[in-house]
């Protein structure tokens, strides 16, 4: 690193704002000095506490989750938001909604929010968004919040990113059968009925308490929780419930250990892919397959498959 590098990596670890917003747009637009920054900051990981929430559009997750914000802040914790917005089709861009909704926090200085374009990714999860998590965790973020979009199935990559995962549900959105099947409840540390004055908040909660009994490896620790983000009511119940999640990772330092290294080697293993399937995008068998999608000859998910095989990286 120059000495100009040296300097800008150590107002990102002293907590500098501006310094962590460039280190951010610097991965997040896969810049030349990405590298060195991801590769400085390694001893510096592991001390946030990386709470993840996702559900369906619609459980006002954004809303929760800015009430969640000042529940920490109370608390005196810092605290970074990585909010995955969805992507305009247009320009690629993020729409920036959740920036809007957290407005009040805007102006604190405890608090760092940043909107990233889900850029497509069916996961709900910015490829870059794992390596954001890491640079707020070495910029000294007490509680780091990863809000994902909310595409359902995929939503099973975010619990490889955080370490206390919520999953955030309406009362009476969707059926509980087609709850099982993406996956939802199963990735979830902690289940949230959001918008308790509403009718049937009660029995969405005995719903979801009867399918967690009934689950083939049945956990009574994963708690059922009634928050109103409107009034802030259940808020402190989940924050505490949260932390104690938190401590039950830390009782357990092979999940602990685990889930960071796997957060960094996914961050990691994507960021090289990319750089290989870039590298050859003018490769005439790759270029076939990108022929065959438009024509609409393959699905979109075997021509990922033999996109990969045309690096050497597929099966």
């Amino acid at each position: 690193m120059t000495g100009g590098e040296n300097s800008g990596l150590a107002r990102l670890l002293a907590g500098e704002p501006a310094a962590l917003a460039r280190a951010i747009s610097i991965v997040d637009n896969q810049h030349s000095a990405a590298k060195d920054i991801l590769s400085a900051i390694q001893p510096h990981l592991g001390k946030a506490l990386v709470t993840g929430f996702t559900g369906p559009p619609g459980a006002g997750k954004s809303t929760l989750v800015n009430r969640f914000i000042g529940e920490m802040r109370r608390r005196d914790k810092r605290v970074g938001v990585v909010a995955v917005d969805p992507s305009s089709p247009v320009t690629g861009g993020a729409i920036l909604g959740d920036r809007i909704r957290m407005g009040e926090h805007i102006t604190d200085s405890g608090v760092f929010i940043r909107s990233l374009a889900s850029r497509g990714h069916l996961g709900g999860l910015s490829v870059s968004a794992a390596r954001i998590v890491d640079l707020m965790d070495a910029a000294g973020c007490d509680v780091v919040i990863l809000e994902t979009v909310g595409t359902g199935q995929s939503e099973v990559e975010m619990a490889e990113i955080a370490d206390v995962r919520i999953v955030v549900l309406a009362p009476g959105l969707g059926d509980d059968v087609q709850a099982i099947k993406a996956g939802i409840l199963e990735i979830a540390d902690i289940l949230v009925v959001n918008k308790s004055d509403m009718q049937l908040a009660n029995q969405t909660s005995r719903q979801l308490k009867g399918m967690l009994a009934l689950r083939a490896h049945s956990d009574q620790s994963v708690p059922v929780i009634e928050t109103n983000s409107l009034d802030g009511t259940g808020v402190a119940a989940l924050s505490e419930a949260v932390v104690e999640q938190w401590a039950g990772v830390h009782a357990s330092p092979q999940r602990l250990n685990s889930a960071g290294r796997f957060r960094r080697l996914l961050a990691q293993s994507t960021g090289r892919l990319a750089e290989k399937l870039v590298r050859q995008q003018e490769h005439t068998d790759l270029n076939a397959v990108l022929e065959s999608l438009q024509n609409a000859e393959i699905s979109l998910d075997t021509a990922a498959r033999r996109a990969l095989q045309v690096v050497g990286e597929g099966s």
